[in-house]
């Protein structure tokens, strides 16, 4: 069994799959599609972070890949359907790095507030500006969080107790926390946000969310954080409010256009510009979630590669298999269509095997049934199973 870990994941990561028996491999930067294309044909399991891209044309040229791990949260890098038409988990980090971003958040927010980058400079400078002129607290002031998930829904409740007002808007319906108030739509939290910060996920429909309109229609002189994803703020529109004065101060931590490795050049339309702090997508990028991150997904990638478990895959249904079968385990990953179970055990039961264990679940066009037996298994059973036309991927782990 072999891993591949791209773009500087923790090492812990790499000894925890060590420790499980799997070969490990590690790329401090990312790959392009033509260079991942050639490093995984021989691979079992991947990881990478946010700088790598899954596409189809790499997942055809691994037909040995078990399992993705996207060592972060976002997994819109990853073509999730193609993966899951060839049996191939995906698993993230939903979790680990909340608390990191959250932190920096409130740090930015702070930051802007009280001028702290126009006073470094000067600082630095040898100026000394002892001035209370324009620097403000964030107690009392109205917080605006688009996007109300994992980040957002916890960003909410460090910022109440700080003494903030909360308002959130997202396109699903999500439980408000604390005193926290859900505003009907975008345009309503713009109106009324003194701070407007930006937690969306990655797909498609979120690109451009954020441009000249909504600018506009921010209050005057509030300040705007962007910690989700490149793609969803128009740089130049938000220059041009930064100049204008519209727009008080910025925090971009991400950006449509990132470089692969560190210490290669960075250039945006935003650099220069007074109050706006610039980061290079460090926002979950502390020792403590990375470190984290990199047991978790690393966790479970062993645990799929060695006892079939599912537990959280972003794209295969869910199974929790136990930590490994006393004898044979046959992981069947299947069209969801009626029937299915019946014919895979027929097929076991016309080969005389019988079976000690079996876990099934579904998930949308998917199934997966985890199944233990006894018996021996000759080449002829797994031929019969492979060719069964609703398989889709046929493992076995002995």
């Amino acid at each position: 069994m072999k891993a591949l870990l791209l773009e500087n994941i923790h090492p812990d990561a790499v000894h925890l799959l060590t420790e499980r028996g799997i070969e490990v491999a590690t790329v401090r930067g990312a790959l392009d599609e033509a260079e991942l294309v050639e490093a995984v044909r021989d691979v079992q399991l991947l990881g990478i972070r946010s700088k790598t891209t899954v596409t189809q044309a790499v997942l055809d040229a691994a037909p040995d890949l078990l399992g993705i791990g996207a060592f972060c949260i976002g997994t819109n890098q990853i073509d999730l359907e193609a993966a899951a038409e060839r049996g191939t988990v995906v698993f993230n980090a939903p979790f680990s790095n909340t608390r990191s971003v959250v932190e920096l958040v409130i740090a930015e927010i702070i930051a802007m507030a009280r001028h702290l980058t126009d006073k470094n400079a000067k600082m630095h400078a040898g100026v000394w500006d002892k001035s209370a002129k324009g620097a403000h607290e964030v107690r009392g002031r109205t917080l605006g969080i688009v996007g109300y998930g994992n980040i957002g829904s916890q960003l909410s409740v460090v910022a109440e107790s700080l003494g903030m007002r909360v308002l959130f808007y997202d396109v699903a319906d999500k439980l408000a926390l604390g005193n926290a108030r859900r505003c009907g739509s975008l345009d309503e939290l713009l109106a009324e946000a003194e701070t407007v910060t930006l937690h969306v996920d990655g797909r498609a429909g979120n690109t451009g969310l954020f441009g000249a309109e909504q600018f506009a229609k921010m209050r005057p002189r509030s300040l705007f954080l962007n910690l989700c994803r490149g793609i969803v703020v128009d740089h130049e529109a938000l220059r041009e409010h930064l100049l204008s004065g519209h727009i008080a101060g910025a925090a971009l931590d991400v950006f449509a256009e990132e470089p692969k490795t560190a210490g290669d050049p960075f250039v945006s339309s935003l650099q220069g510009l007074p109050n706006v702090i610039l980061t290079p997508h460090v926002g979950g990028s502390t020792e403590e979630a990375q470190q984290d991150i990199g047991r978790y997904v690393a966790g479970k990638l062993a645990d799929y590669a060695l006892a079939g478990t599912t537990t959280m895959s972003v794209n295969l249904p869910h199974v929790q298999a136990s930590d490994g079968p006393e004898r044979y385990r046959v992981l069947h990953v299947h069209h969801n269509v009626p029937g299915v179970l019946a014919t895979v055990n027929g097929v076991l039961a016309d080969f005389g095997v019988n079976i000690e264990s079996q876990t099934l679940s579904t998930r949308g066009q998917l199934g997966y049934v985890v199944t233990d037996i006894a018996a021996p298994f000759s080449d002829e059973l797994l031929d019969k199973l492979r060719s069964l036309p609703e398989t889709v991927r046929l493992r076995i782990i002995a």
